[in-house]
């Protein structure tokens, strides 16, 4: 295995690693403010369309490299 790989491999299991605990984070933070249930929709939907632009833009830079 090179460095490429290893750099490749470590970096999708770290990333993936982050989102999932900024996913806990924004749940902890909907249970210490008492959002209630629409509150806590609308924080994984504001907070996490950042994730989701992340990911388009991954899969449309793969998409343009083919």
């Amino acid at each position: 295995m090179n460095e490429a790989v290893f750099s490749q491999i470590a970096l999708m299991v770290f990333l993936t690693g982050l989102i999932v605990w900024m996913g806990f984070i924004v749940w902890d933070l909907a249970k210490k403010s008492q959002a209630g249930k629409f509150g806590t929709i609308a924080l994984f939907t504001i907070l996490g369309a950042g994730v989701v632009g992340f990911i388009v833009k991954t899969v449309l830079v793969e998409i343009m490299q083919i």
